[in-house]
């Protein structure tokens, strides 16, 4: 392994085997040129460690470096830790994911909901992907209240005719498979089954030693057709005015409650949709055990991987597929050529990314502190997975 060690706030410490040293390039060109203010990237491949990097600013306000263990939000990334949760579940409660939901959770029948199933859920086709009132921060923190709140609505859609992102409605709504079979959050089921360093739940030093979410100068946030990736003009110009519009599914999904990831009280809340407070060892780490086979049978995880649902969003309004609560390569997680057949996990608001190959025997992690969009051109994630793919 070639080792080195941080001389500034720009330099890189950690490790990298020979074969991945573009990863590494990658990795610190990011951080040389201003893509970057902080951040991690790891890599395991059949099971070795073969990138662990980190580097930059924990927080602009102070200047506190990024140490080897500093932790960071990484938003939706806690999807593919909350799908894992449920298949654990799952599978030692003998629970098919196909069961109608009622099942286990009988209030939820209401309101036409009665034939959802657990894999409707769990692929963003219940209709529920926002919430019907304003929640507050505290209120949000309790998942039984709003696990019923979610079971009083009525669908935007007929349950499993179409899918649409259930940005934050996700994680109260898989999670409560957990709770009600296990009677644990899924930050506590996390913390006693997949490791204490995946923090759905952060509070104290915790919080304190993570990372500080930062955004951009503004002329760098704009989302514009010509930065835009590789998606129809029109696909654009409806997203744009999605994103514009208050009223839009996408704002209404994403924005309630109204909350700020540098906030102790957000952190603390557990949201099991976008509350995993971890690092990119740690992330990768955990997709390495899910493909190695220690955390749900082969077979089971086959079938999570097995495409769902494709096609145009109606909340995110581009084209998006998942699995069994993993996102799978599509318009809306744009991967490499080599990546697009077998890879699967989740992006994060901001260009935190998880992702596994079962095929390719790898797993990825990358977790920044300074938070893009795509649709302004951010590209971090995918050259790290490009180089990653080149080096196999």
């Amino acid at each position: 392994m070639n080792r080195h060690h941080a001389l500034g706030p720009k330099r890189v410490a950690g490790h990298t085997d020979p074969a991945f040293e573009e990863v590494k390039a990658v990795f610190e060109a990011g951080l040389a040129n201003g893509d970057d203010l902080g951040g991690a990237v790891a890599v395991f491949v059949d099971g070795r460690a073969v990138v662990d990097l980190w580097g930059g600013i924990a927080d602009r306000r102070t200047g506190r470096p990024w140490r080897r263990d500093t932790a960071c939000p990484t938003f939706s990334c806690t999807k593919g830790v909350t799908a894992t949760a449920a298949l654990m579940v799952s599978q030692q409660y003998g629970r098919g994911t196909d069961e109608p939901v009622s099942a286990w959770w009988p209030e939820f029948a209401q309101h036409n909901k009665h034939e959802t199933t657990l894999s409707d859920l769990m692929a963003h086709r219940a209709g529920l992907p926002v919430l019907e009132r304003p929640v507050s921060v505290a209120q949000a923190a309790d998942p039984a209240a709003m696990a019923d709140l979610l079971a009083h609505q009525y669908p935007l859609w007929p349950p499993g005719a179409e899918h649409g992102y259930h940005a934050l409605t996700f994680g109260w709504l898989v999670g409560e498979f957990v709770r009600r079979h296990t009677g644990m959050t899924v930050g506590e089921f996390t913390c006693r089954h997949l490791g204490d360093r995946l923090r759905i739940g952060a509070s104290g030093a915790a919080v304190r030693e993570a990372a500080r979410i930062s955004s951009p100068p503004p002329e760098q946030r704009v989302w514009s057709a010509e930065n835009a990736p590789p998606i129809p003009d029109d696909t654009v110009t409806e997203m744009l005015a999605a994103f514009a519009d208050p009223e839009s599914l996408f704002i209404r999904a994403s924005s309630n409650p109204v909350a700020s990831y540098n906030d102790p009280e957000v952190l603390s809340a557990g949201w099991p949709a976008a509350g995993l407070v971890t690092t990119a060892r740690d992330l990768a780490t955990f997709y390495g055990d899910l493909i190695g086979g220690t955390l749900v049978a082969p077979g089971l995880l086959r079938e999570a991987i097995t495409e769902r649902v494709r096609g145009r969003d109606r909340v995110l309004c581009l084209e998006s597929a998942f699995g069994l609560g993993y996102m799978l390569p599509s318009q809306n997680f744009l991967v490499p050529e080599p990546a697009q057949r077998t890879a699967f996990g989740h992006p994060g608001a901001g260009g935190a990314v998880g992702l596994a190959d079962v095929e390719h025997k790898v797993a990825f992690a990358f977790v920044p502190n300074l938070r893009r969009d795509w649709l302004a051109g951010d590209r971090r994630a995918y050259r790290l997975i490009a180089a990653v793919y080149d080096a196999l």
